[in-house]
């Protein structure tokens, strides 16, 4: 935080899936404070992901308060940005009667199989955007329809995280073209429900809000004025999903720039100016506005691979190291192994994997094990697997719109093991960028944008932070690290297909001549 105080603030809000950020913005300044609250993500059974939709408002409320109190100034207005894919049912007054179904939930794992080999997938995807995979709320209905069917006799609303938000601050029950075109059952072009979606789910179109555009200005309840001390009159813009809206606030706007995320798990998009689809169902498309969509694919299975590599594999060196310095030190032991860990390939899938793959059966492995490797090697392999799998996603953006550059921010870059490793997995420079408030400056400069005060939604951005906001590290791996790199590239949809039939003789009931969902080489 500067010493000087602006003469006003624009709130972003960050409602992700553990925690909420509320982030205040000096207009024409680099002032900032913010306030965070968490909650938890609980799994009552085994694939099940699931929140308390108000504990998530309380503490949204409460992340407002503090950072209203903090800035002291006027505030121009509240945007909001959340996490994508979440499915609420709501009864006649508008009260939740289910929990928050959240994007990592993969309950409704044997719909989207079945989706997934029928043409069925593919027109889906072409209309709506959305891969068919369990986290999307088509499924998720298709889930309910089948194993819950009271609830959907009583469910008057079926909703996702942005709409009981904006419910709950604003009074108003409606839902936005980002989060909206997230749900795979939203015509993209036409801007509207789509009809052979909606009886797929299950849904009737009376059932779901009517879609707006994401620069949307509400008013606030009495309550919300009461509850955070917002003035009376404050907009509150409808805003975005947290992907689109994660590019916006880490600077990945231009043509050909794509914006790189990793943390826990990790995504790749590029922002375009029209709808686009692959023909193969292997990326998104999400709305940030009406003029502008983010197209690209989202890893389940991030750093958190990493973690778990060294829980198992490395606990002493975690102890040793302390909670502070454990990660330094687990990616300093994994940096003692060569690029390439010696022909040791791990194929990260932990959990239920999005793209390059969307399958959600598909299991981890190790593959190429000899008694020569060490921990490191291990702990390297699982850091290479996941680089790979954004390399994929890369490739996959790549062939929708040329990726001229890439620009890369998470928690995880800290580290310099990972950055060296993404650039030459990528085999093209990588700039890295802070993103610490990214999805919440996303969703302030989209909100300045909707009061009309840019005409430009990077200027918006720029306003809220300076022109440096943005400078980073540019990163160019060594030649001979980029080869070993694309080697590993060539070999990986052979190793899929044969993990995809082991994993099929398991268990026992998948076919044992799978074709694997699909890597692209280049």
């Amino acid at each position: 935080m500067t010493a000087l105080r602006p003469a006003e603030v624009v709130i972003g809000l960050d409602v992700g899936t553990t925690a909420v950020k509320a982030v205040a913005f000096g207009v024409g300044s680099a002032w900032r404070c913010s306030a965070v609250r968490e909650y938890p993500l609980l799994q009552p059974r085994p694939g099940w992901q699931i929140q308390d939709a108000d504990l998530v408002v309380a503490a949204t409320v409460e992340a407002l308060r503090e950072c209203v109190a903090v800035a002291g100034v006027p505030v121009a207005a509240v945007s909001v940005g959340t996490a994508m894919h979440g499915l609420l049912a709501l009864d006649d007054e508008c009260r939740p009667i289910t929990p928050l179904i959240t994007w990592a939930d993969s309950r409704a794992s044997s719909e989207a199989s079945e989706l997934r080999v029928t043409s069925v997938a593919v027109d889906l995807h072409q209309v709506t955007g959305t891969p068919v995979h369990p986290m999307s709320p088509l499924t998720k209905l298709r889930w309910a329809a089948r194993h819950d069917p009271g609830t959907c006799r009583r469910a008057r609303w079926w909703i996702g995280l942005k709409d009981y938000v904006l419910l709950c601050l604003t009074g108003t029950l409606m839902t936005e073209l980002s989060s909206a075109s997230a749900t795979g059952m939203l015509d993209l072009r036409a801007g509207d429900w789509y009809g052979p979606a909606l009886e797929l789910a299950a849904v009737h179109r009376w059932q779901l809000p009517d879609v707006r555009p994401t620069t949307t200005v509400l008013g606030t309840t009495p309550e919300t004025m009461s509850s955070t001390g917002l003035p009376t009159g404050t907009p509150v813009v409808a805003g975005a999903a947290d992907g689109p809206l994660g590019n916006l606030g880490t600077g990945a706007v231009a043509p050909g720039e794509a914006g790189l995320n990793l943390g826990t798990s990790g995504a790749v998009r590029m922002v375009v100016d029209r709808p686009l689809t692959d023909p193969d169902g292997r990326t998104f498309c999400y709305a940030l506005t009406d003029e502008l969509w983010v197209v690209g694919g989202a890893i389940s299975n991030g750093a958190h691979v990493v973690r778990w590599a060294a829980d198992g594999l490395a606990p002493d060196v975690a102890t040793t190291a302390g909670t502070s310095g454990s990660d330094e030190a687990l990616l300093g032991m994994a940096a003692e192994a060569p690029p390439g860990s010696d022909g040791l390939v791990m194929l990260p899938y932990l959990v239920a994997e999005r793209a390059p793959l969307w399958d959600p059966q598909l299991p981890g492995a190790y593959l190429g094990l000899r008694r020569d490797h060490t921990r490191a090697h291990l702990i390297r392999a699982a850091v290479e697997g996941v680089a790979l799998q954004l390399a994929a996603v890369v490739d996959l953006v790549d062939r929708l719109e040329p990726v001229t550059t890439v620009r890369a921010t998470g928690g995880a870059f800290r580290a310099p093991l990972w950055r060296t490793v993404v650039a030459a997995a990528l085999d093209r420079p990588v700039t890295f960028t802070s993103d610490a408030e990214g999805g919440a400056l996303g969703a302030a400069a989209l909100g300045l944008f909707a009061l009309g005060r840019v005409e430009r939604l990077v200027d918006a951005a720029a306003l809220l932070t300076g022109p440096s906001a943005w400078e980073g590290a540019t990163v160019v791996a060594p030649p001979e690290h980029v080869q070993v790199f694309q080697r590993l590239r060539e070999r990986l949809p052979g190793l899929a297909n044969g993990v995809a039939a082991a994993a099929g003789a398991l268990a026992g009931d998948r076919s044992g001549d799978l074709t694997a969902p699909a890597f692209t080489v280049s």
